[in-house]
Parts: C-alpha cells; sequence; structure tokens
C-alpha cells in the first residue's frame, strides 16, 4: 500500500479571526485543487496557506483528501469529531509537535521516515536526534530503526503512525536487503570517533574519499575542510567527499595532521596528482553584429597583429571601428570624410555621454585606420581630444589591507592576494608569473612583457616566501606559479572574484578593486621613506610624472600640518 502524504491543520489567528494554517505538498495538484475548492488561500499575516474556520471545516477537508491525504489536526479544542489515529488533537499533549511516522528503506538502510510541516522548530528539534538525515530522494527527514532513535522521537513529538506502520516502532534486523546504491562510505567503527576527522575509502570508487567531520570539531576546523580542492558535501552520507589525489593527501597531511583517523592506508604511489578534468562546455561569445563593410574591419585587425598590440586592445579597436563605420552604413570608409569623423564624436557625447577615455579610444582607432591601413593620414592629423582627468587612485589604509588579508582562508588566494600587494602587481602580470620567475635567495621577483612589453625586478618579502613554501608544496604547480583547477593559467576572473568576496567579508572600501592593492603598495612605500625612483623601477613605470601623483595621497608629513584657522583666537 502506498504511503499517503500528510495535511496538517492547525489553529490560528489572522486580523483577530480564527483561521486555519495548512501544511501541504505544495507541489501535489491532487492535494491542492480540492483545498482551493474549500476556500484555500494565502494569509500574509501567517505567511502561509490558510483556510477560513467555519464549522464543519475539519469534515469537509477529511471528506475531500479521503485516500488521497493522511490528515493532522492540530490545536482544535471545540472540535467534537472522536479522535482516533487518525486525528490527532494537541488537547492530550499541547507541548509537543506532531509528526507522523512509518517504515522505510533507503540505500539499504532500515529507517524511520519522519513527515512533518516545514517548520525550523520542529527540524531543529529532529536534528538533534542522533544520525538524523535529510532525504532528497523521498523528500523527508529519516531516523535509523533502533530503540534509541525511537524513544528519542516520542520523547520529542507526538507521533502517529501511517496505516500498516505500526512495526516501524520495532528494531531492524541486522540482515539488511543489499542494493546497488549503498550508502558512500560507512563504517561501524568509525561512527562513535567525536574527537578525530575520520578519513574513510569509498567501498566502488577509488577516485574519492570521505571525510567525516564531528559536529563539535566543525567550528575550528570546518573552513579548513572547504579549502580542499575538488570538495564536496554528500547530504546522504553526511560526510565530504574528497579527490583521492597526491595533492589531497598533501593538503591534508598540511593543515589537518594532528587530528586525522585513518581507516585504511592509501597507497600514494598508485595516486595521481589530480583528477583528470571533466572537458568543460566551450564557451560560445556572442559575436557583435558585422558591418556592411566589414572587410575595413579585418584589415584594421591585421595590421594591428603586425604590430603586435595586445588582444585586448584589438578587439577594443575592433568594436570601436566597427560601431564608427556602421553609424555612416552607406559610405564606404575610404570615403568618409573628417568633418563626418568629428560629427560622430559630436553625436556620441551627446545621445550617449561617453567618457573621456572612451572619447580617446574611439579616436585612437580611427586614427590607427586612416593612418595604417586607409593611407589618409590627413583626415585624422590634429583631431581634438578630451583633457584626460586627473584622478587621485583608490587607496587602502594598512589597518584595511590586513582586514583584507585576513578574511582570506584559502592558502591558494591568500597567496594570490598578498603576493599582488607585496610586489604591487597588475591583474594581468599577477597571472603570467611562473615559477621560474620567483627568486627567492635575491629577494626579488622577475616581472615578464609586462605593460608595454617590458620586463622589470621587483619586491619578493621573506613574509611571502614562507607563505608561497607552502602553497608550493601542498599544490606543486607545474609551470605558472598560480594555475586553475584543469592546469594552465589561473583566471584574471577568478582573481576579481576571490578579492570581491574577501572586500564584503573584510568590510573595506566598497570601491577598491584587485588595482587597488597595487596602488596601495606605492603609497605605503612612500609613506615609509621609501625614495620615489625605486617606487618608480617596482611599479614599471616609464614616466616619474606616473608615480608622482602618489604623493598627493600619501598621509605622511601631512598630520603635522595645521589649518591657520586652528592658530586664530576664536
Amino acid at each position: 500500500m502506498r504511503t499517503l502524504p500528510s495535511v496538517t491543520l492547525e489553529i490560528g489567528l489572522a486580523d483577530g479571526k480564527d483561521v486555519w494554517k495548512v501544511y501541504y505538498p505544495y507541489a501535489d495538484q491532487t492535494i491542492k485543487m480540492p483545498l482551493e475548492q474549500l476556500g484555500l488561500y494565502y494569509e500574509p499575516l501567517l505567511r502561509t496557506a490558510a483556510l477560513p474556520a467555519h464549522d464543519g471545516m475539519i469534515e469537509k477537508v477529511r471528506a475531500s483528501l479521503a485516500n488521497i491525504a493522511y490528515i493532522v489536526v492540530k490545536g482544535h479544542q471545540q472540535d467534537s469529531t472522536p479522535k482516533s489515529v487518525e486525528a490527532i488533537t494537541t488537547s492530550a499533549v499541547p507541548e509537543k509537535p506532531i509528526v507522523t511516522a512509518s517504515a522505510l528503506v533507503h540505500r539499504g538502510e532500515h529507517r524511520i521516515k519522519v513527515a512533518m510541516p516545514y517548520e525550523q522548530a520542529q527540524i531543529k528539534l529532529v536534528r538533534s536526534i542522533e544520525d538524523a538525515r535529510w532525504s532528497r530522494t523521498h523528500h523527508c527527514w529519516h531516523l535509523p530503526r533502533t530503540k534509541e532513535a525511537w524513544a528519542a522521537l516520542n520523547t520529542l513529538f507526538s507521533v502517529a503512525l501511517e496505516e500498516k506502520a505500526s512495526n516501524v516502532a520495532e528494531p531492524a534486523k541486522n540482515t539488511q536487503p543489499k542494493t546497488e546504491t549503498q550508502p558512500s562510505v560507512e563504517t561501524p567503527k568509525t561512527a562513535e570517533i567525536t574527537d578525530r576527522i575520520t578519513i574513510l575509502a569509498h567501498p566502488k570508487r577509488t577516485d574519492i574519499l570521505g571525510l567525516r567531520l564531528p559536529k563539535q570539531m566543525a567550528p575550528d576546523h570546518l573552513a579548513t575542510v572547504k579549502n580542499i580542492h575538488g570538495r564536496r558535501w554528500n547530504p546522504e552520507a553526511m560526510l565530504w567527499e574528497l579527490p583521492n589525489t597526491k595533492m589531497t593527501m598533501r593538503f591534508l597531511e598540511k593543515y589537518l595532521k594532528d587530528c586525522l583517523h585513518w581507516t585504511y592506508q592509501p597507497d600514494l604511489e598508485k595516486l595521481p596528482e589530480k583528477l583528470e578534468a571533466v572537458p568543460a562546455t566551450p564557451f560560445l561569445s556572442k559575436e557583435p553584429p558585422k558591418a556592411k563593410w566589414e572587410a575595413a574591419v579585418v584589415a584594421l585587425e591585421q595590421s594591428l597583429l603586425l604590430v603586435r598590440y595586445s588582444w585586448r586592445t584589438i578587439k577594443a579597436y575592433k568594436n570601436c571601428f566597427r560601431e564608427f563605420i556602421r553609424y555612416y552604413d552607406s559610405i564606404r570608409p575610404t570615403a568618409i570624410s573628417r568633418p563626418q569623423i568629428e560629427q560622430y564624436i559630436v553625436h556620441l557625447i551627446k545621445k550617449e555621454n561617453i567618457s573621456e577615455s572612451y572619447q580617446n579610444q574611439i579616436l585612437s582607432a580611427i586614427k590607427f585606420f586612416y593612418t595604417n591601413v586607409a593611407k589618409q593620414e590627413e583626415k585624422v592629423i590634429d583631431l581634438l581630444r578630451p583633457k584626460k582627468q586627473q584622478k587621485l587612485p583608490q587607496v587602502l589604509t594598512e589597518d584595511e589591507v590586513i582586514r583584507l588579508l585576513k578574511a582570506v582562508t584559502n592558502p591558494k588566494h591568500k597567496c594570490i592576494l598578498m603576493l599582488i600587494y607585496s610586489a604591487g602587481l597588475r591583474l594581468g602580470e599577477t597571472v603570467n608569473v611562473r615559477l621560474t620567475d620567483v627568486q627567492h635567495k635575491e629577494n626579488r621577483l622577475f616581472v615578464r612583457a609586462a605593460k608595454g612589453k617590458k620586463d622589470r625586478c621587483t619586491l619578493l618579502s621573506d613574509k611571502m616566501w614562507t607563505l608561497l613554501k607552502d602553497y608550493i608544496e601542498v599544490y606543486a604547480p607545474v609551470d605558472w606559479l598560480f594555475e586553475g583547477q584543469n592546469g594552465g593559467q589561473y583566471s584574471v576572473r577568478s582573481i576579481q572574484a576571490i578579492f570581491e568576496q574577501a572586500r564584503n567579508d573584510s568590510r573595506i572600501n566598497p570601491y577598491a578593486t584587485v588595482h587597488t592593492l597595487r596602488h596601495s603598495f606605492a603609497t605605503h612605500l612612500l609613506e615609509k621613506g621609501v625614495d620615489l625612483r625605486y617606487i618608480q623601477d617596482f611599479l614599471g613605470h616609464e614616466s616619474s610624472k606616473t608615480t608622482e601623483i602618489y604623493t598627493q595621497i600619501t598621509q605622511k608629513g601631512l598630520q603635522k600640518i595645521k589649518s591657520p584657522l586652528d592658530d586664530l583666537d576664536l
């Protein structure tokens, strides 16, 4: 006989009137439709579905849902209907919430299925019972079918048994039916260990191992477990599943060595360095609509490639120039006049309110085409350009830098942000650092092909090298200092996401970006008395005027200066 879903009705008060709060499987239309015919509605004051508390409403609900659902009534003192197993009121045991119990075989285990309304208070009570689990397959909580679990359930709840489920209170026999999907990693010998983190072997898969973290150890070690590469939580087995690789073993040995309990002896020689990466679905970027004279854009791209511009510059120039020739779609690009070029810029300023920097980018793309591709330099000589804004860069205080770095718990992520700050690196320079560029004996970091395709050397602090040694020992990068999950260079976007998360967690300046760490590096060096010429070399600035902007930000000496107003006797 199939198990009926439960519908719970509980008396409530909304806007001075009695109503029935209704808890039912919201996705089950066979239950919802009869209730709607009885006047089911959403009560915003109680934040739940409700029915009017008319006379005879309980009988109507029972009649409408006969053989469809199991009815539980709570808090109805005046109901004259005789009490039975099917209708339990809170007048008998007012202090206990009501749940429904039935037998369940889940993943080869005999369990007790607990059906109840979705209420946080009741969920908290169920979770307090040992080995209580939530099943996504059956959409219910379930307990071990033991005398102890049954007694705990009856202590916390008023338990109603489903029809033909009276044997649920009897402990299950030792012989359990075998199924193809047994619980992930479970051994009776390790179930009682509460003072160590247990590592278990998977019974069927060799590429996965299990990690069981006791509740009392979670406050100190949960963040460390979450930093294990490739970990995932298994809610059915109530444990963490980890990749069975050499990298995982090194991480466990480095950060959790003193609190591990191994249930088997791993063969480190046979373990892979990393699991084979699952081929990612290729990201197909949306191509911009082509212009009528797209051949001119292709010719521009070829010329930019010949002079070895970066791919970001090529992409920006192509987009700017394509929009320009689409504006004059009926005119061949070589026939566009200088007044028309200026008219296009005026149009963008008036209609689209473009920034000064974007205006300069558009003019540079147009100038490059007519100078190097169309050989019509006279059209773009002395084009009027906007005056560049002299904005002061965002800078973090030393206290904000400390809070930011302390907010990062992942060793790899912390190394990335600390290296950017300690060496004054740009975002693109960080992902381009190779292992051979770390020259710790000379306390320097070699930066190759930076902005303007210039090489330079910058600082490598002692603290930074100490962290890098631990990181390299665990993650064992092959070529690049920071590698992605599947090898190769680390993603620029990933670093930005790491910084944004740390910025939000530490609650520092919300407008700060990854580049703010570079500005902070230069400003803090200047405040410590480092010569401006050295800072220029560390940052890779071609002109000293670019570095001098940090003199307008530094607080060195400003605290000693008083406003003349402070000396007036007012």
